[in-house]
């Protein structure tokens, strides 16, 4: 590859060539023009003094004349050779320019060469005095003319002329490398800069000299300038990577921590639920056990009593009936709650069983929802709301009960926290319908809804509209992690200020194993005609 400097000395010898070589065909034209113009005139002057001087001669039959003429019109070089012809015994004399300049007659020379002219003489006889002139053919004249002189011209012009443009190329190239030097080595000093400061580091490439006082004196200021001004901001840039990845460091440290606090908060989440759980279905349970035991003391009081009467052979038939009397409502009672106890231990067994393993299994719809309604039935029993259970029977899920509960239980004290004031009465109703292989759950309310503005924000962590008064923004977060990442399903929540809220759950019947996608986005999608989704702490 040609550099620069090579295609403009390139470019200029070529330019300058052809340029001269043009103005040199030019010229040679023109000279070749005039040299025929030159040798036509001196043709015709020769031909024209020759038909005007020899007819008389040769009339007189004078061949001292005639030689006389004839070498007066030789002196001419283009004129090689003369002939003259007399009508009556042909070559009558003649001169011939041999190869030294030299004239010699015609008889003693070869034929000469060149191109010949051939003219008539004529002479005019009768003379000046004679009434009437008539011509007379007195012979001919052959002239040989030569083109050595002019092609000699041409090809002296034409050496000239390639001497010339041979001499303006070396002159030029000679000037244009020394010229084009000064503006080449400043820019081959700049190319190394660039590419040293390209390949290597900043603090490794030196600043050019600054010694030039010309244009590319500036722009090698320039460039220093620029270099002075890219380490200064490489600097920086190196400055800003490094606090960049120390702050890295500390917010993945920080995201860490974040992650871990969340997590311990969500197992805290969990376990106060639960210890809200344990500590109302000890206060449930309080109360049967008082009584079976008030019960019992009171049979056994009974008891006492009539094994005295019995020891003491006082005994009536009015005792044994009283006792019997009391026996068998002491009997009742205990019965009662004792049942009434087992079935609270029952469903809080399974709920906090459920809620503190991960384990898997088959359990009824309905039947699962009855205990985890049972098991909030210490908090829903201090509130004038209602809870309605619209399940059917037949419904099975192959899931997470442990994690079923606790959505249950997050969104019904959702309900209660939120959706109603203090002693104001209400309605929750949770009911489920199966679509296909996924089960649609309903949970809704008849409160005073959620507020606009708070709709995007509610499922989000630690974002609650109680803050200071007990709510910790996890339980609808702790909610739709549940039901999108555990369950593989969505939730959505439609409400209306004054009207209440309504939660929509679809979850697949079979929560798929990794790696299967279950029923799929679309399958477990609200159907269309659903309100839009709508969300509250």
């Amino acid at each position: 590859m040609f550099s620069i400097q090579s295609r403009l000395k390139l470019l200029f010898v070529v330019i300058v060539t052809l340029v001269l070589s043009i103005s040199g065909s030019y010229t040679q034209y023109s000279l070749g023009k005039a040299l025929e113009e030159s040798n036509q005139r001196l043709r015709k002057g020769v031909i024209t003094r020759l038909q005007i001087s020899l007819p008389s001669a040769l009339w007189d039959l004078d061949k001292s004349k005639v030689d006389s003429i004839v070498e007066a019109e030789m002196l001419p070089p283009e004129v090689v050779a003369i002939r003259v012809y007399d009508s009556s015994v042909g070559l009558f004399a003649g001169k011939l320019r041999a190869a030294d300049g030299k004239l010699v007659t015609v008889e003693h020379a070869p034929e000469p060469a060149g191109q010949a002219v051939d003219a008539p003489l004529v002479f005019l006889e009768g003379g000046p005095a004679s009434a009437s002139i008539k011509p007379v053919s007195v012979g001919r004249v052959v002239i040989n003319f030569s083109r050595a002189q002019i092609d000699h011209a041409l090809a002296s012009e034409l050496m000239r002329k390639v001497i010339e443009v041979l001499l303006l190329d070396l002159i030029l190239v000679a000037a244009l490398a020394l010229s084009l030097r000064v503006v080449f080595e400043p820019l081959k000093q700049l190319r190394d800069g660039l590419f040293d400061l390209a390949t290597r580091g900043t603090d490794e490439v030196e600043e050019l000299p600054e010694n030039r006082r010309d244009e590319l004196g500036d722009v090698i200021r320039g460039f220093n300038q620029i270099q002075r001004r890219l380490k200064s901001t490489i600097g920086r840039i190196r400055e800003a990577e490094d606090a960049a990845r120390r702050s890295a460091q500390q917010t993945a440290q920080a995201m860490q921590d974040l992650r871990q606090t969340q997590e311990s908060l969500l197992q805290a989440e969990r376990l106060a639920s639960l210890g809200s759980l344990v500590a109302g279905v000890a206060h449930e349970i309080n109360t049967p056990v008082g009584i079976a035991l008030t019960s019992a003391s009171v049979l056994k009081a009974a008891t006492d009593e009539l094994e005295l009467a019995v020891n003491g052979a006082g005994l009536k038939k009015s005792d044994i009936l009283r006792y019997i009397e009391t026996a068998s409502e002491s009997a009742r009672l205990i019965m009662n709650n004792a049942y009434r106890a087992a079935h609270l231990i029952h469903s809080f067994k399974q709920i906090a069983v459920d809620q503190t393993s991960e384990a898997r299994r088959p359990f009824g719809l309905h039947e699962y929802i009855e205990e985890i309604v049972s098991s909030l039935q210490p908090k829903l029993k201090k509130t004038p709301i209602s809870l309605v259970l619209n399940c059917p029977e037949e419904i099975m899920l192959d899931s997470y009960p442990g994690a079923f509960a606790q959505v249950i239980t997050n969104l019904t004290l959702n309900c209660v926290e939120h959706a109603f004031e203090v002693d104001t009465a209400g309605e929750i109703m949770i009911s489920a319908r199966l679509d296909g292989d996924v089960v649609e759950l309903h949970v809704k309310d008849d409160g005073r809804g959620i507020a606009p503005d708070v709709l995007d924000r509610i499922f989000d962590p630690f974002f609650t509209t109680r803050r200071g008064q007990g709510g910790t923004g996890l339980g609808l977060n702790i909610v739709y992690n549940l039901i999108v990442k555990q369950f593989l399903g969505t939730i959505a929540v439609s409400s209306t200020l004054g009207q209440g809220t309504h939660f929509t759950l679809r979850i697949p019947r079979v929560t798929p194993v990794d790696g299967d996608t279950g029923a799929g986005p679309a399958a477990l999608a609200a159907p269309a005609a659903a309100p839009a989704p709508d969300v509250r702490a």
